[in-house]
Parts: C-alpha cells; sequence; structure tokens
C-alpha cells in the first residue's frame, strides 16, 4: 500500500510541475494579454468607470430577484473563496523560493488576469441558466455548452468532474485543518501542555465548523451570499489594518522593500543574503504561479459565483472581476509581502540589500506571523494570524461550497445537491482532524487543471467578450452610471 501511495505521489508530483508549469503560466497569461491588447487594455484605460461601478456601488441599496443574490453577494462570494490562506502562506511561500523579485512578477499576473477574470465572468452572466429551482446557474460548463456548441459538452463535463472533486479537496478538507491547526497553533502560543489536547481540539473545531458551515451551505445561493457580504469585508478590513499598521512600523525600511522587489525581478542575485542561484525563470514562476493561485484568474471557479447575479449586463458585471483581482492581489497580496519584506530587508556596510530569511524554503505563514511579531509581539501576532486564518478559510470553504454543487448538478441535476451538500459538510469535520499533506499535493493538482477546459472556452469565445466590451465602451453606456 506505500508503495501504491508513493507511486501515486510521484506520478501527482511530475503531473504538478506541468499543471503549474512555466508552459502553463504562458498560456494564463498569454490568453490576458491577448484580451487586454484587443480590448485596449480596460484594466487601466478605464479603471475609474470600473472602480465607481464596483467599489462605488457597495454601500448602495442594490436589488435582487427570487433565485439571483446583488452583483455585490455574488462578487462577496467569489471573494470568499478567492481571499484565503494564499494570501498569507501563498506569498511568502513566492518571495522564499523566487526572492522578493517574485512579488512583481505577481502584480504583472494581476494586472493581466484581471482581463481574463473580466471575461470569465462576463461570459457567465451571457450563457446563464435558470435551473428547476428558478436560480441563476452558469460558470464555465455553461458557457462551453451554450457558447462553445454542443459538440464541446464533453469540456465541460471534464471541468465539473474536476470541479467536482477539487471543492472537497482544495476549498473543503484542506482549510478545515488549516483552521483547526491554527487554532491550535494560538492556543499553544499561551498554553504549550495544550499540545496535548490538540486532538481533541480538532475534532470540536471540526463539530462546530461543520455545523456554522451545514447552516450556511442548506440555505443555498442566498444564504452564502447574504454571509460573504457580511463576513469578507470585515476579515479584508482586519488583515489590511493589521498588514498596514507592521508596515508602518517599518517605514523607514519601506523603500528598501520596493527596491529589493524591482531590483530582484530582473536580477534576483543582486539582492543579497543567499539569493545567488534564484534565477529570473524561477522569479517569475514562483511569483506569477502564486499569484494565479491566490486570484484564480482563468481556473473558472469564480464565474460560477458572478452568474447568481441578479444583474443583467453582462459587461457590468464582468467590472467586479476586475474588481477582484484588484483587492486580492493588489491590495492584500501586496500588503503580504511589504509587511514581511519591510519587517526583514536591510543594507550592509557596502549598501547591498540583505534580506534576512532564508532562501529556498517553502515557508509559509509563519514567515507572516514573525513579520507581524516584530511590531506586534510574539503572542499576538499568532492571535492575529490565526484569526486571520480562520476567517480566510471558513469563508473558502462556504464559497467552494457553492463551486461543488453547481458542478455536481451540472452533472447529475437538481436532485444530487442535497447529496453533495451532506457529503461537502461532513468532510468538514474530518478534515480538521485528517493528515492532509497528500491531500493538498492532489488538490493543487486538481485546482490547475481546472483552469484548461477554462481557458479553452475563454479563448474561443474571446471575440464574443470583445465585441460586447467596445460596444459598451463606445456606446458610453456606462458614463453616467454612478
Amino acid at each position: 500500500m506505500d508503495a501504491l501511495a508513493k507511486t501515486i505521489l510521484s506520478a501527482n508530483s511530475w503531473l504538478n510541475g506541468i499543471i503549474w508549469g512555466v508552459p502553463t503560466l504562458i498560456l494564463l497569461i498569454g490568453t490576458g494579454l491577448y484580451i487586454s491588447i484587443r480590448t485596449g487594455f480596460i484594466q487601466f484605460r478605464k479603471f475609474g468607470t470600473i472602480m465607481r461601478n464596483t467599489f462605488g456601488k457597495i454601500f448602495q441599496k442594490q436589488e435582487k430577484n427570487k433565485g439571483s443574490v446583488t452583483p455585490f453577494q455574488a462578487v462577496s462570494t467569489a471573494l470568499a473563496s478567492t481571499v484565503g490562506t494564499g494570501n498569507i502562506a501563498g506569498v511568502t511561500g513566492a518571495i522564499a523560493l523566487g526572492g522578493p523579485g517574485a512579488v512583481f512578477w505577481m502584480w504583472i499576473a494581476a494586472f493581466v488576469g484581471m482581463v481574463t477574470k473580466y471575461s470569465e465572468v462576463t461570459l457567465a452572466v451571457k450563457y446563464r441558466e435558470r435551473n428547476k429551482e428558478g436560480d441563476w446557474v452558469g460558470g464555465p460548463m455553461y458557457y462551453i455548452k451554450n457558447g462553445l456548441g454542443k459538440n464541446w459538452k464533453w469540456l465541460a463535463v471534464i471541468f465539473s468532474i474536476l470541479g467536482m472533486f477539487t471543492a472537497i479537496g482544495t476549498g473543503n478538507i484542506t482549510q478545515s485543518n488549516t483552521i483547526a491547526t491554527s487554532i491550535n497553533t494560538a492556543i499553544q502560543s499561551f498554553n504549550p501542555d495544550a499540545k496535548k489536547s490538540s486532538a481533541a481540539i480538532s475534532i470540536a473545531i471540526g463539530a462546530i465548523l461543520a455545523v456554522i458551515v451545514g447552516i450556511v451551505v442548506i440555505g443555498g445561493i442566498s444564504r452564502i451570499g447574504a454571509f460573504a457580504e457580511k463576513l469578507v469585508p470585515f476579515m479584508a478590513i482586519v488583515y489590511v489594518v493589521s498588514a498596514l499598521i507592521v508596515i508602518l512600523g517599518h517605514i523607514d525600511r519601506l523603500g528598501l522593500a520596493f527596491t529589493a522587489i524591482f531590483k530582484g525581478a530582473f536580477s534576483p542575485s543582486s539582492v543579497m543574503g543567499g539569493a545567488f542561484g534564484i534565477t529570473i525563470v524561477q522569479s517569475m514562476k514562483y511569483g506569477a504561479g502564486r499569484g494565479i493561485f491566490s486570484n484564480e484568474a482563468g481556473l473558472g471557479t469564480a464565474p460560477i459565483a458572478h452568474a447568481a447575479t441578479s444583474e443583467t449586463d453582462p459587461v457590468k458585471q464582468g467590472m467586479y472581476g476586475i474588481f477582484e483581482v484588484f483587492v486580492d492581489t493588489i491590495v492584500i497580496c501586496s500588503l503580504t509581502a511589504l509587511a514581511v519584506l519591510s519587517s526583514s530587508v536591510s543594507k550592509n556596510a557596502s549598501g547591498d540589500i540583505i534580506w534576512s530569511v532564508p532562501w529556498g524554503k517553502d515557508v509559509g505563514s509563519d514567515l507572516t506571523a514573525s513579520a507581524f511579531a516584530t511590531v506586534f509581539g510574539n503572542k499576538a501576532a499568532s492571535i492575529i494570524i490565526a484569526a486571520c486564518l480562520v476567517l480566510f478559510a471558513t469563508t473558502t470553504i462556504v464559497g467552494w461550497a457553492l463551486y461543488g454543487t453547481r458542478c455536481c448538478e451540472y452533472l447529475f441535476g437538481s436532485k444530487s445537491i442535497p447529496v453533495y451538500r451532506v457529503i461537502y459538510v461532513v468532510m468538514v469535520f474530518f478534515g480538521s482532524t485528517m493528515d492532509l499533506s497528500a491531500v493538498w499535493e492532489i488538490s493543487d493538482t486538481l485546482n490547475g487543471m481546472m483552469m484548461i477546459p477554462n481557458l479553452i472556452a475563454v479563448l474561443g469565445l474571446s471575440g464574443i467578450v470583445i465585441k460586447m466590451t467596445k460596444g459598451q465602451f463606445s456606446n458610453n453606456r456606462l458614463r453616467d452610471r454612478r
């Protein structure tokens, strides 16, 4: 059995290297770059209009119809699964493996990914359908079927199969395990003897979490949207304010942090502290790869949430896709990176920049906690990071519940929804107590595989997106909608 497990993990490692390798990243970035060029780089040219029609409407009352959610609830649901542990652990891992320059390539991937997600959301609203319960349903499987045509239905089936299992892996059991681990770590920082009771604590956490998720998920899209609308802004504000305090605490070294980022992007070895041997390709791979893993541009998940919006204009809802990547990567991921770098960069006697963290180690939230500890102290930092991880992971579980349910519904019909929801909630409990090293790796591969059928569809339907975009903005239909 051990030999079989090793063989499976070895095969998965090989496949993962391909899925998240340079060729696939080129496909991801290339797709966004192609549509960016064809739309005249809408993410820059119309940034003000986009922010007015997204962030500017957050505090306005938004109407929704039966079987739908408001535009802000739709983006909150998408952000619930997008803003997650990758914003804390993924960013620091990218810096440790690719150097500070990885942050620059993360930004580049985000700017291009904005248009990819804009295209996904636009297509999701255009090609969505009503299910038997009267809810709006959509996403890659529907714009593949209704956009590319029935001959491509097999591609929609592949996406749905991958989405159904990835939701349980990436979006569920790995997240509940992160919550249990984070809370146990925080408790042990105050009472080391609590380590003896960690298993019992994990079981209790799993049971409580399963009840909470069950109550939200069984309520369907309306309850998920309402939950996300309230919790996502709160958790984002808590983390953003905390990270800003850390950065302000090291404001004298913020300039060095930016220098390390831009210098390290094109000459990694010029940033001292053991960076020798890190190449530009490595910096690009880890920066772009971890950034895409965080904001999910191109993976095809967020469009499933956006399809439930009460907004009838595909382009208007599509702009929330740009807003989503901006918040996730340009704001939250950047704050993590700057907090970590500003707390650990310095100059030596020769004037060279030194980053005091060992290179080449796949570190995660522990590095972020160390950065926060320089201002808040060890115990307070552990509580802040644990609280943020719990909030981020909880919303991720709820957001992915919708994704998995919709994929299951597409494959087996509406009658399968209650069965999938029960399985999903049960796995929340078991996830908190399992050893998930193998599950993390396999889920990461499945997560990446979802983007292939999605990108095929986005590229195939890019002409539709470009036509709708040009028609919308050339007619100035958005100019006066503030």
